[in-house]
């Protein structure tokens, strides 16, 4: 993952083409010193396209990822500490919201909002605010009841500073665990957004959209192919390990059980 924060941010040093730059006598070459992965059927330069598109992966997943923890962390506080009619009334509105398969709601807020990135992340974001709101209204309800709250509480500290300066810290570990973890799932699901051409749309090099377009040369050029889809599945298996990593750290019951 450091490996592939380092490439999306020194994408211009380490390219030597422009990603839309078009050599029509360049068309369709294969893996060489001169192009790496190749070039596509306009005679882009694949290796610059893929790097380039590790900007676009990084910015969907963080994007994604913040907006879902934005709203679902927020209301999960509010629900969790206060109980109550909030707790149950948005409590039921997650439950209704689970009900729709997350693929298919993203694809028909994507269709509303018309196909482009900025939809696709608006939409995934919506799309995983229940998971967060979940997670953080069980831990904020088993915490609410912490001797530490209770202390807060006798001293007269309000609502707002309780759950900022206490309850939160307290709770993040498990938040960004679940954040890593989310990101691989919405950057596979933003690749199969635009793989089926509600996503990014031509010229942008996002991966998925590079490996629609890879689909209909596998006979005659595989690469085009083959080298998006190796980087989606690294990267997806990459925030995956990095989630179990973390859960590892910054859990002190595994990592005191460990010892």
């Amino acid at each position: 993952m450091l490996v592939l924060l380092l490439v999306a941010l020194l994408a211009p040093l380490l390219t030597q083409y422009p990603p839309d730059l078009v050599m029509a006598e360049s068309r369709l070459q294969p893996p060489s010193l001169a192009h790496l992965f190749g070039t596509d059927a306009l005679g882009r330069d694949m290796f610059s396209r893929i790097v380039y598109g590790a900007r676009i992966a990084v910015g969907m997943a963080v994007l994604g990822v913040g907006i879902a923890a934005a709203i679902g962390v927020g209301l999960g506080l509010v629900a969790g500490y206060r109980g109550n009619w909030s707790d149950q009334a948005l409590s039921r509105l997650m439950e209704v919201w689970l009900a729709f398969p997350s693929l298919l709601l993203a694809i028909v807020i994507v269709a509303r909002l018309g196909p482009s990135l900025k939809s696709t992340v608006i939409a995934l974001g919506i799309v995983g605010v229940p998971s967060f709101f979940r997670l953080t209204r069980a831990s904020t309800l088993s915490a609410r009841r912490a001797e530490y709250v209770e202390a807060t509480q006798a001293i007269g500290a309000r609502d707002h500073r309780i759950l900022l300066r206490h309850i939160l810290p307290n709770i993040a570990p498990a938040l960004i665990v679940l954040a890593t973890m989310r990101m691989g799932t919405l950057l596979l699901a933003a690749g199969g957004l635009s793989f089926i051409g509600l996503g990014a749309q031509p010229p942008q090099p996002e991966w998925g959209a590079l490996l629609a377009a890879g689909r209909d040369y596998m006979d005659v050029a595989p690469w085009l192919a083959i080298f998006p889809g190796l980087c989606i599945t690294l990267t997806v298996v990459g925030f995956n390990l990095l989630g179990d990593g973390l859960r590892d750290a910054l859990d002190p019951r595994l990592r005191y059980g460990h010892r």
